[in-house]
């Protein structure tokens, strides 16, 4: 187990001494609560909410996506009305900055190394990368399609992808010098997406189609296309790539995919409208946030059933764990 794994935890024990030790031993999930503007603080070996950032009030207007720094001292989140970057130090879980982004930002993701930062600006229809060190946007593109949501970096940091819901693409955009390389043609209203560890294919999931299409990176083929739950949206893909989770907003399940042969093994109910997910590092529990039942759904993945149910703040949009 990883000491920097405990460090949010440990920080939250002095506002919460009611709380034993022994009781802090995991990872942290971090439930983003978009209509809150506060994110739930998970223990993932008890599954009991221990802290809520911030600190005290809220983060902004209607949060999305959320990702942690590589020495995990700040988390950074986005506020689409506000139509900025905020970030957030994880020693005193209150705002150190904010920075102006493009409008309707809802996508976030964080290079492999750590230094840099993309995201999909959804009404502006562009795509921003931010130097992490200097908080400050490198460049922007004006993507080839409208209203990109994702934005996902490949597990080697050279291509991010953008899903883009309104005319169903996505982008693939070269990261070391942004520009646009390709659009691939997707099913139908493009949402989550998420590469295989190796970084050979490309989980697209297609809300308006229920659809997961799966893409092969070396030339950006089509493999398969997998029937999944009604308004598939959320994908999570496991660390050792054998599986793949998409969730279903409108069938409220979670369909289980063997990366093998691509076929769904088990659809698993969740509750109403779950979006994104999250996983332990030794992918034991799946974390689903269920945004119309202000719930979290924590499911063991060796037996494949929700095994507990955390009630969070209102409508959680996902769950991220470093």
């Amino acid at each position: 187990m990883k000491t920097l794994k405990l460090l949010p935890l440990v920080l939250v024990l002095s506002a919460c001494q009611t709380m034993s030790v022994k009781s802090m031993q995991g990872e942290t999930a971090y439930a983003i609560n978009e209509k809150d503007a506060t994110i739930s603080m998970i223990d993932t070996a008890t599954d009991r909410v221990v802290g809520i950032i911030p600190a005290s009030g809220r983060l902004g207007d209607e949060i999305n996506a959320t990702v942690i720094d590589n020495d995990e001292q700040f988390l950074y989140v986005v506020d689409a009305d506000a139509a900025e970057l905020i970030k957030v130090d994880l020693a005193t879980r209150q705002v150190a900055n904010r920075l102006a982004i493009g409008e309707g930002v809802e996508g976030l993701d964080i290079s492999p190394d750590g230094k840099t930062l993309v995201v999909c600006e959804e009404e502006a229809t562009t795509v921003s990368f931010i130097d992490v060190a200097s908080f400050s946007v490198t460049a922007t593109l004006k993507v080839m399609g409208d209203a990109p949501e994702h934005c996902v970096y490949s597990p080697d940091g050279k291509w991010v992808v953008a899903s883009q819901e309104s005319s169903d693409s996505v982008d693939v955009i070269d990261a070391i010098n942004p520009k646009i390389i390709r659009t691939l043609p997707a099913a139908g209203h493009p949402r989550g997406m998420g590469f295989t560890p190796d970084g050979t294919k490309l989980y697209v999931a297609n809300e308006s189609e229920n659809v997961t299409e799966v893409w092969n990176t070396f030339d950006w083929t089509l493999l398969t296309t997998i029937n999944t739950g009604e308004r598939s949206n959320g994908v999570k893909v496991s660390s050792d790539g054998k599986r793949v989770y998409i969730s279903g907003g409108k069938s409220y399940t979670v369909d289980v995919i063997d990366t093998d042969g691509d076929f769904v093994i088990k659809s698993i109910p969740v509750g109403e409208r779950p979006w994104n997910m999250g996983l332990t590092s030794d992918d034991s529990k799946l974390y689903v946030a269920n945004g119309r039942s202000h719930t979290i759904s924590v499911i063991d993945t060796k037996k494949l059933e929700v095994i507990e149910t955390i009630p969070v703040g209102k409508m959680p949009w996902g769950v991220y764990i470093p």
